[in-house]
């Protein structure tokens, strides 16, 4: 979202193309119309959503999925679902091979009561977001802490990955019951949640398979790292230690779970 902000923020769309409209869900095929000849005013973040809006009183609902890119100024590419060109001579390009993104159409007015947005929990970088407010949605739930922070309707935003990630710098189990995680836990879950996804937006994000960021770069944050993809290796607080028996994979609700069974309760 930063790079698009960067390279569309105030700038007139002269055209917009929509060159395959069946993704996930079916694009609005007065997208291309609405978008032409509007100015960007800017963007808006909300859980792994972006929000273009526009001076028509417009917003422009776009998901990467799992295989999305939103390309800048790059030629036209295979599975390119929409391009659009400002008239300062800017170019981006959707392009979405598994189909899995997500682009909508709705009136800025009426953002939050979109129906993939209603009901989201909140912005783990937002000042909504507390050890109070986490501890009153994680009360009496039996699904493991791992599941529930991943539960878009708890905190919204937060991926697989820094999960993971998150739960290791705090120290607790990701099997461990949410509802049975302490106060003074969920406070440190919380500054975790945070100190995670601060340093992997700086770091660009994480390039696993697909993902790249907007200018074509890779995210570095995979080389930060402290559990996730290293099965079998000492974590960083047991280096070398003989009663660790190194960094465990699991699998929970589908998704693979990593983690130091010796310093995570």
């Amino acid at each position: 979202m930063r790079g698009l902000d960067g390279h569309l923020t105030g700038r007139r769309i002269a055209v917009a193309r929509l060159n395959r409209p069946d993704i996930r869900f079916l694009v609005p095929p007065e997208l291309p119309a609405v978008l032409a000849g509007a100015v960007v005013l800017g963007f808006r973040r909300r859980g792994k959503f972006m929000l273009m809006r526009l001076d028509s009183g417009y917003s422009v609902l776009i998901h990467l999925g799992m295989s999305g890119r939103m390309l800048l100024d790059a030629p036209a590419a295979l599975h390119e679902h929409l391009s659009i060109e400002t008239e300062e001579g800017g170019r981006v390009g959707f392009v979405d091979p598994r189909r899995f993104g997500v682009l909508d159409l709705l009136r800025t007015v009426d953002e939050d009561g979109h129906k993939m947005l209603a009901g989201m929990g909140p912005e783990p970088l937002g000042n909504e977001f507390s050890a109070p407010v986490l501890a009153a949605k994680l009360k009496g739930k039996g699904t493991a802490i791992k599941v529930a922070l991943l539960d878009q309707r708890i905190v919204a935003g937060i991926g697989n990955i820094y999960a993971s990630e998150a739960l290791f710098r705090a120290g607790i189990s990701p099997t461990r019951a949410a509802g049975k995680v302490s106060r003074s836990r969920i406070e440190a879950l919380v500054q975790s949640i945070r100190e995670t996804l601060i340093e992997a937006i700086a770091a660009g994000g994480s390039s696993l398979r697909d993902y790249v960021q907007p200018s074509g770069e890779l995210g570095y944050f995979q080389h930060a790292w402290k559990v996730y993809g290293r099965t079998g290796e000492a974590c960083e607080k047991c280096p070398g230690e003989p009663v660790c028996a190194g960094i465990k994979c699991i699998t929970q609700g589908g998704r693979s779970t990593f983690y130091c069974a010796r310093t995570q309760k």
